[in-house]
C-alpha cells in the first residue's frame, strides 16, 4: 500500500456510511470511524477511535494525491485521468481502513466533484471499480461540519465565532454562537478553481492578478452585509490546508509542533507576501516554508481570497484551527448515535410542590436514576 502518512489538517446526513469487517486487534470499547475526503488534491482518509465524552483523536491517516485541477476541462468536465486517480485512491483508501480494521466508513466528495458537469459518470467509476458511491456534500452543510468542528475545539468560552474555510473548490462561512451555526454559505472561491479560471499563466501576468481579485471583491460583496448584520464576532478562525500553509508561510510555527501551538493568519503579513507570491513561478513557492508542491501553483489565489476576504469584513487576524470538516463529520457522528446510560443517585424536585410541603419522598424508595446525558 503506497498511501503516505500524513500531518492532519482537516458529516453529515449525506455522507454515506459503509460497514468494513470487525476483526480482533481493535479497541475494546468504542468505535473506528474512518472518513474519505475526496477533495480537489488529494483524497484523504483519517481514522478515528471514538469513545462517548472523549475527543476524535487520530489513530491513522493516510493520503493519495488526485490533483484534480489539473483535469478539469473548459466545459467543467473531469479528464478520464482524473477520473482515474479518484478510482485508484478510494480503492487504496478502502483498502488501508480494512487493514486498520474500521468499523464504519464515511466516503464523500467535495466541491471538484459536486460542481463537475461528469459528476455521475465519475461517482459510476468509483462506484464500479471501488465498491462504494461516494456522496457529495452541498456547500451549506460543509460549513454547517466545519463549524461543529471548530466549535467543538474552542469551546462555549468563544463566544461568537466566525468560521472562514478555503478549499480547493469552494469557501465557506459560518458565523454563530450555539452549536449550530445562525450563518452557513459556500462561495465559488477555492483556490484551485481560481488558480484555473484566472491565473493560467505561471507566474500569472499582473492583468490576471487584477481580474482575480476584482472577482474575489465582487463575489465575496454577496455576503458582506449578511455576515454583519449577525453583528461582530468574538473570534474569528481559520480551517483548512491553505489558511494552514498561509500561517506558516508568516511565520507560526510548522505542524510538528502539535495541533496546542497557537497559529495565526495576520492580513499585515499577507500584504508582504501577495506581492513576493506574484513575482515568482511554483517552483520557487515550492520551496517557501509551508509551502507543498501540489499547492504551489494555486497558494497565490488561496492567499487573495484569505486577504480580500478579511479586508471585505474588517478583519486583521484570524486563529487557525487543527479541526476542520473531518472532525466534523466525526463529531456529528459521536452526538448523533453515540450516548450512554449513567446511574447515579440524584434525583430532583418540583419547587411548586417543596413550596405547598408535598415533596417528601419516603425514605424506603430509591432515587430516579439520572437520565443520560444528551449526545
Amino acid at each position: 500500500m503506497s498511501a503516505e502518512q500524513h500531518e492532519l489538517d482537516e458529516p453529515t446526513e449525506h455522507a454515506r456510511v459503509v460497514a468494513m469487517p470487525s476483526a480482533s486487534g481493535r479497541p475494546a470499547t468504542g468505535t473506528r470511524l474512518g472518513v474519505l475526503d475526496i477533495g480537489s488534491n488529494s483524497a484523504q482518509l483519517q481514522i478515528v477511535d471514538l469513545r462517548h465524552g472523549a475527543p476524535p483523536l487520530p489513530a491513522y491517516a493516510v493520503k493519495q494525491p488526485v490533483r484534480l485541477g489539473e483535469d478539469i476541462d473548459e466545459n467543467g468536465a473531469i479528464s478520464d485521468n482524473g477520473i482515474e486517480r479518484v478510482v485508484a485512491a478510494t480503492r487504496e483508501a478502502l483498502e488501508a481502513a480494512e487493514h486498520h480494521r474500521v468499523d464504519l466508513l464515511y466516503v464523500f466528495a467535495t466541491a471538484a466533484i459536486r460542481d463537475a458537469v461528469n459528476r455521475e459518470q465519475i461517482l459510476d467509476r468509483v462506484e464500479d471499480a471501488a465498491g462504494v458511491r461516494p456522496q457529495y456534500l452541498g456547500g451549506e452543510d460543509e460549513a454547517r461540519l466545519t463549524y461543529l468542528a471548530a466549535h467543538r475545539w474552542y469551546g462555549w468560552s468563544a463566544n461568537r465565532i466566525l468560521l472562514l474555510d478555503i478549499g480547493g473548490g469552494s469557501m465557506e462561512i459560518a458565523l454563530g454562537r450555539d452549536a449550530e451555526p445562525e450563518l452557513a454559505v459556500s462561495l465559488p472561491l477555492g483556490a484551485g478553481r481560481l488558480t484555473r479560471l484566472y491565473l493560467p499563466d505561471d507566474p500569472p501576468s499582473p492583468g490576471q492578478v487584477k481580474r482575480l481579485r476584482q472577482h474575489i471583491r465582487a463575489t465575496v460583496r454577496e455576503v458582506t452585509d449578511r455576515v454583519r448584520w449577525e453583528g461582530p464576532p468574538a473570534r474569528v478562525v481559520a480551517t483548512s490546508k491553505t489558511f494552514k500553509q498561509l500561517a506558516r508561510l508568516t511565520g507560526s510555527p510548522p505542524q510538528r509542533k502539535g495541533p496546542f501551538v497557537a497559529r495565526r493568519v495576520n492580513v499585515k503579513d499577507l500584504d508582504l507576501w501577495i506581492p513576493r507570491l506574484q513575482r515568482v513561478a511554483s517552483d520557487r513557492r515550492a520551496a517557501l516554508p509551508g509551502v507543498s508542491d501540489s499547492r504551489a501553483r494555486q497558494i497565490l489565489a488561496g492567499a487573495m481570497v484569505a486577504k480580500l476576504t478579511m479586508d471585505a469584513l474588517d478583519i486583521r487576524s484570524a486563529d487557525v484551527c487543527p479541526w476542520a470538516l473531518r472532525e466534523g463529520i466525526m463529531l456529528h457522528y459521536l452526538q448523533t448515535t453515540q450516548g450512554e446510560s449513567w446511574t447515579m443517585p440524584l434525583h430532583h424536585v418540583h419547587p411548586a410542590r417543596v413550596r405547598n410541603g408535598n415533596s417528601r419522598q419516603r425514605r424506603d424508595q430509591p432515587p430516579p436514576a439520572l437520565a443520560p446525558p444528551p449526545a
